[in-house]
């Protein structure tokens, strides 16, 4: 049988190595050191801005802190993107809030700021206004910035943004990650840089940073012995991983070129078949790193399903993925509040996320290319 072709495999730019390595000579094996601190500035001098980074243990950490932060806790309610990973709400539930789940817009995939607007309206008139806003940047694609930005400060409520996928997208020549009051990046080893595992919260003050690396620390107060009066958490990166992502920072741009190139790739192969849209850009005021190229199939007018495209690749070794099944139709979320219609649910049906790592050879093209073109729409 071929090799395997991964959904998105880790992809080394070889430099890592060598930080790793300065990390065992030093003797920094621990969650703190020269590589955490560098890797850190290179983040915030990569998003600009004036942001502060603090390099945690996952994107869900960071997550989890910035809603700490934000003063949820048990009883209260946050609004979420409902069409995303389980990784954006699960931390609502860590602090015994709800989450109250959000439809998409149908030409952006990202939460619908009408919906957005009328489950904030409805919330309020149940008295129960949401502490926070989560909206995510799926597969890389930027959110609707301007609408959902003006209807959070209407309202005077808080934005956080999930940009785990989307590190190297931007709004209107902004970088996805420093809209919000909080951002939060991943480095799992799926995503466009990794460090094995990992994340980070962008911070916009340099106070929120140090609440960050506090709590990220189990919250050990300033004295002689352990004293802790609030409490904390085991979320800091490791100076090991952290040096994997310093070597993984260096090769950036030219990941997001690569993923980009990738999404070329499948809008020219695809574009002869009537039955399939390539998830793109609306307009050139989005700028995706196209970490995940996705497609839908319209069954109106083919006899397959994505499903049936799925086990086509995967008869040639060839690894695909349905989207994100909407957290409104989770199990574990069955009796949270939803406000929409049935755009996310239509994606998940009807879509697949295909091959996208920035390290896909040319060969490897060749083999997608050749199930494509052999099924029958």
């Amino acid at each position: 049988m071929d090799s395997k072709i991964w959904l998105s495999s880790p992809h080394m730019g070889g430099m890592e190595m060598k930080y790793v390595q300065e990390a065992f000579d030093n003797n920094w094996v621990a969650p703190l050191g020269k590589n955490v601190d560098e890797f850190e500035i290179a983040i915030e001098h990569y998003l600009q801005d004036n942001k502060f980074v603090a390099a945690l243990s996952s994107g869900t950490a960071a997550l989890h802190l910035a809603l700490i932060q934000l003063g949820v806790g048990y009883g209260d309610e946050v609004i979420c993107q409902s069409f995303t990973f389980s990784a954006s709400a699960n931390p609502i539930k860590y602090l015994g809030a709800t989450p109250v789940f959000v439809d998409s817009d149908p030409s952006n995939w990202n939460m619908s700021p009408e919906f957005l607007e009328k489950a904030i309206q409805d919330r309020i008139k149940n008295h129960k206004k949401p502490k926070a806003v989560i909206v995510v940047h799926l597969y890389g694609m930027p959110a609707l910035m301007d609408e959902i930005l003006e209807v959070c400060n209407r309202y005077e409520i808080p934005l956080v943004e999930d940009a785990a996928e989307s590190l190297g997208s931007s709004y209107k020549g902004r970088k996805c990650g420093t809209f919000g009051e909080f951002a939060l990046l991943s480095f799992n080893g799926n995503k466009i840089i990794t460090t094995s595992g990992g994340g980070a919260l962008v911070a916009n003050t340099k106070d929120e940073k140090s609440k960050t690396i506090f709590l990220s620390t189990q919250a050990r107060d300033q004295a002689p012995h352990y004293q802790h009066s609030e409490v904390g958490y085991n979320y800091r990166l490791s100076n090991i991983c952290a040096g994997i992502g310093r070597g993984q920072m260096e090769v950036l741009e030219e990941r997001v070129q690569q993923r980009r190139a990738n999404h070329d790739f499948y809008k020219e192969l695809f574009s002869d078949i009537e039955a399939v849209d390539v998830f793109s850009e609306a307009n050139s005021d989005f700028y995706s790193n196209h970490w995940l190229t996705s497609i839908t199939i319209n069954k109106d007018i083919c006899s397959k399903s994505n499903l049936d495209m799925m086990s086509a690749f995967a008869e040639k070794n060839i690894e695909t993925r349905p989207l994100w099944k909407p957290m409104h139709l989770q199990p574990v979320f069955k009796d949270c509040p939803y406000y929409g219609g049935d755009v996310a649910e239509g994606l998940f049906n009807k879509g697949l996320c295909l091959p996208s790592g920035s390290n896909l050879t040319d060969e490897d093209k060749k083999r997608i290319a050749s199930v494509v073109i052999n099924f029958q729409f």
